[in-house]
């Protein structure tokens, strides 16, 4: 299978720094699922990276940008180093909303992407932030995993976020809220609701996700989601092929 993995801000980062613990953990989950899949990382951090080093006002955007050029390095720094444990190589692929709109673009990305995956090497995607203006929105690598699977042909996009699952109601106001493990469709409803962060350098929610969701379920592209800070439940679905925790979006039965 090829599959991408998106992993957001908030799993990333902890009170203004890399996670290093869950960023760890998240490489240690991507080799094992290297084994017998061709993987691709989507990953945010950038802004929060280059925050690390650099403490501008993430509310202006030329600062934004700024925080993303300093970050981008600095974080694709720590994953290679992290790979390296396993002898995997990894390489930075940097894209646009633009690319992706374009034909000719699209055709590079996927040619790129096709030699890296070939090659065994895991490409680590994120948007570029330090060139982008309107990209710079609200949910902008959720829907840029969505856009990449299809664009790549992956068979699946895990999100690992913050968000553990998909709830018939909000678990942080309805204790009682229960998991809805398999969706087949979204209402227009849920797609139209607010976009409710929890993470200070996050872009995105529920909301995001579930138009990831909507997107990749149009194309006939399953998506898991799943929480980032625990991979029990990932690594239960993908490894074992035990569907314990999270949510799968999916056209099949």
């Amino acid at each position: 299978m090829r599959i991408v993995v998106k992993v957001g801000s908030a799993v990333l980062t902890q009170d203004g720094s890399i996670a290093l613990k869950r960023m760890q953990s998240l490489v240690d989950f991507l080799a094992q699922l290297q084994q017998k899949n061709e993987v691709i990382l989507v990953s945010s951090g950038a802004v929060a990276g280059g925050y690390t080093k650099l403490k501008l006002d993430r509310s202006i955007i030329a600062n934004k940008q700024a925080l993303a050029a300093i970050g981008q390095p600095v974080l694709m720094s720590k994953y290679a180093k992290k790979f390296a444990q396993y002898d995997i190589l990894t390489a930075q692929v940097l894209v646009t909303a633009v690319n992706l709109g374009r034909t000719d673009d699209k055709e590079r990305i996927r040619n790129t992407v096709e030699i890296l995956l070939e090659n065994r090497v895991i490409p680590i995607v994120n948007e570029n932030d330090a060139t982008s203006t309107e990209e710079l929105e609200v949910g902008d690598n959720d829907q840029l995993s969505a856009y990449i699977a299809k664009n790549t042909d992956a068979d699946m996009l895990i999100i690992l976020s913050d968000i553990d699952a998909y709830y018939d109601d909000d678990p942080r106001v309805n204790p009682e809220a229960k998991v809805l493990k398999v969706l087949h469709s979204i209402s227009e409803e849920e797609l139209n609701k607010d976009v409710t962060p929890n993470n200070i350098f996050a872009t995105g929610g529920i909301v995001t996700k579930l138009k990831a969701a909507a997107y990749l379920l149009e194309n006939n592209i399953d998506m898991f989601l799943a929480s980032g800070f625990d991979l029990s439940d990932v690594k239960s679905f993908t490894l074992k092929g035990e569907h314990k925790g999270g949510t799968l979006f999916t056209k099949g039965k």
